[in-house]
C-alpha cells in the first residue's frame, strides 16, 4: 500500500521535529511553510553584513538536542558545532554593578557563599533536588502526550511526582533556601523562559536551574539558524518535502476528516495533518465553527507568555565591555511583571536582555563590528505603535550608555525593531505573543490545549501552545510526542 500522506503546517522546531519522526515512521511528509525561510521564530535576519537570530538565542538542555538527533542515528556534531560559554551570562544589578556567572560549578558555589554565607550548601541541596526533577521531568513527564489523566496514574510516577514539588510555587521554593535578593534573582531568572511569574510557576521547574547551572549555556556557531539548518538537512535526508512560501488558507473535508490542505499555490492531499503553526490561528481562522475544539472565550481566558519588543542592531565598532548574554536587572522586577501579567500595559522601567553573539562568533558580523539583539518582555495583546518602540529604544540606550560609560548610539549602523505586529503578520501569533502559553499549574499537561483535535479525527497540533510547553527543547519534544500519537492512532 502507498505510504500515508502527512501534511505538517509550519517549519519551526516543533514542525520540523514532527515531520522527521513521521518520515522515519514511513509517512510521505510535506511541510507547508508560510514564510520564505524555514525555522519559524528561529529564522535569521541577514542585512548589511550582520546576521541576527530573530527569536531563540539561548541553547540550553544540550542532552535534548543530542537525544533528538540520536533518534535518527545521528549526532549534533554531524550538523553544527557547539561551544560552551564562560561566563554563561552576565547580570547587571545597577550602579554599574554586574556579575559574571561562571560555567564552573565550584566557582559559582564560591560566589554564592561570598554573597550569603551558607548558601553554597543550600545550592548543593537545591541542585540535587533539581537534578532529580530534571531526570524525572525529562524522561517521564514531558514526553507524555497528556491526552488522559491516566497517563500519570502509575504508582512509580505518582511516587516520583510526590517529590517534584508540583503544588509548591517556585518563588516559595527559592525563598525558603536563599535570603539574599541577588541570589533569588539569579535562581528565578530561568523561569522567564517559561513565560510566567515565579509565584505562579510550580517548583517542579527548578529543573531549569539544573539545566542552567549543571548542563551549561552553549552557543551553536552560526547562531540558532545552524540548528534549524541541521534539522532541515536531516528532514530532507528522511525524504521530507519542504515548501516555503506556502501559506495554508483553508481545508477541504471528507466527513469529519481533512482530505486536502489548501494553499494559494494548490491543494495537497492529506491522510493526517499536524498543525505546527499557531494553534489559535488554525482553530479559529482556518476551521469552521463546527470543527473547533475551543471557543474564543476559552482562548481569551488563557494566560499567555509575554510578547517581546526586539531591536536588531549593527554596530560599526567592537564593544569590549559587553558580554555575549547580558541580563539587565537594574530596575525592580515586580512593577515590570505586574505590567505584563496584571495591568497588561507597557512597563515604565523594564528589565531587558542583550545578546551579542559576535563576541563568540565572527561569522555573524563584519570584521571590526558587533551585532546586538535587545529584547524587552512585554504583555501580549497591547497596542504596538512606532512611537512607543522609539521611546523604549531611547530608554534602553540611556541605560546601556550609563552602565558602560560610553556613547553607543553614534555607532549604530543598522537598526530594525520587531514586536506584536510582526509576530502577528509573520506567524499569526495569538495576540502577538512570543512564547506561547505561560507554564502555570493550571496550564500544565492535560490542562493545556490538546495535541489532538476533538472534532477532526486526523488533525493534530504541536508547538508552544500545546504540550509540553514553550521553549526550543520542549518544541523538539512536542514534535516527537505528536508523531508518536499519530503512528499509534493510525495503527490501532
Amino acid at each position: 500500500m502507498p505510504a500515508k500522506r502527512a501534511i505538517v503546517i509550519g517549519s519551526g522546531f516543533a514542525g520540523l521535529s514532527a515531520a522527521s519522526f513521521l518520515a522515519k515512521s514511513g509517512f510521505n511528509v510535506t511541510i507547508l511553510e508560510k514564510n520564505n525561510q524555514a525555522g519559524g521564530r528561529a529564522r535569521q535576519l541577514a542585512e548589511a553584513g550582520f546576521k541576527f537570530d530573530m527569536g531563540p538565542s539561548w541553547y540550553w538542555m544540550p542532552d535534548v538536542f543530542e537525544r533528538y538527533f540520536a533518534s535518527f542515528g545521528k549526532s549534533v556534531s554531524s550538523y553544527y558545532t557547539l561551544t560552551r560559554l564562560d561566563p554563561s551570562y552576565t547580570v547587571v544589578f545597577g550602579n554599574r554593578e554586574e556579575m559574571d556567572i561562571p560555567a564552573d560549578y565550584g566557582m559559582l558555589r564560591s560566589m554564592f557563599e561570598s554573597i550569603e554565607p551558607g548558601s553554597g550548601t543550600q545550592l548543593d541541596q537545591f541542585l540535587s533536588e533539581a537534578a532529580y526533577k530534571y531526570k524525572v521531568g525529562i524522561n517521564d513527564l514531558v514526553y507524555k502526550p497528556a491526552r488522559s489523566i491516566w497517563e500519570f496514574a502509575s504508582i512509580k510516577l505518582l511516587a516520583n511526582m510526590a517529590r517534584m514539588d508540583v503544588f509548591t510555587s517556585f518563588e516559595s521554593h527559592i525563598h525558603k533556601r536563599f535570603k539574599h535578593q541577588k541570589l533569588r534573582q539569579l535562581l528565578e531568572f530561568p523561569i522567564l523562559f517559561l513565560g510566567a511569574l515565579a509565584k505562579n510557576t510550580p517548583a517542579l521547574y527548578s529543573l531549569m536551574n539544573y539545566a542552567d547551572i549543571k548542563l551549561g549555556t552553549w552557543y551553536p556557531l552560526g547562531g540558532m539558524k545552524s540548528v534549524v539548518d541541521g534539522m532541515l538537512h536531516l528532514a530532507r535526508e528522511l525524504g521530507v518535502d519542504i515548501k516555503t512560501g506556502h501559506e495554508v488558507v483553508s481545508f477541504r473535508y471528507s466527513g469529519n476528516a481533512i482530505a486536502k490542505v489548501v494553499c494559494k499555490q494548490g491543494e495537497f492531499d492529506a491522510d493526517v495533518v499536524v498543525g505546527g503553526a499557531d494553534y489559535h490561528h488554525i482553530e479559529s481562522k482556518l476551521l469552521p465553527q463546527q470543527f473547533r475544539s475551543y471557543s474564543e472565550k476559552y482562548w481569551d481566558t488563557r494566560l499567555l507568555a509575554p510578547s517581546s519588543l526586539l531591536f536588531y542592531l549593527g554596530f560599526n565598532k567592537k564593544l569590549p565591555k559587553i558580554g555575549h548574554h547580558v541580563l539587565f536587572f537594574d530596575e525592580p522586577f515586580a512593577p515590570h511583571a505586574s505590567a505584563i501579567y496584571e495591568t497588561r500595559e507597557w512597563p515604565d522601567k523594564p528589565l531587558f536582555y542583550v545578546n551579542v553573539p559576535s563576541k563568540t562568533d565572527d561569522q555573524v558580523a563584519p570584521q571590526g563590528c558587533e551585532n546586538m539583539v535587545v529584547l524587552i518582555p512585554v504583555a501580549a495583546g497591547i497596542e504596538d505603535k512606532k512611537s512607543t518602540r522609539e521611546k523604549y529604544y531611547e530608554m534602553i540606550f540611556d541605560r546601556l550608555e550609563r552602565h558602560y560609560g560610553e556613547n553607543l548610539r553614534p555607532y549604530v549602523v543598522y537598526k530594525k525593531s520587531y514586536a506584536h505586529q510582526e509576530f502577528i503578520n509573520d506567524y499569526h501569533s495569538f495576540k502577538g505573543n512570543a512564547y506561547g502559553l505561560a507554564n502555570t499549574l493550571m496550564q500544565t499537561a492535560i490542562l493545556k490545549p490538546s495535541i489532538k483535535s476533538r472534532k477532526i479525527r486526523n488533525l493534530y497540533y504541536t508547538g508552544q501552545l500545546t504540550v509540553p510547553g514553550p521553549g526550543v527543547p520542549p518544541s523538539l519534544i512536542s514534535g516527537q510526542v505528536v508523531a508518536n500519537e499519530v503512528v499509534k492512532d493510525i495503527s490501532t
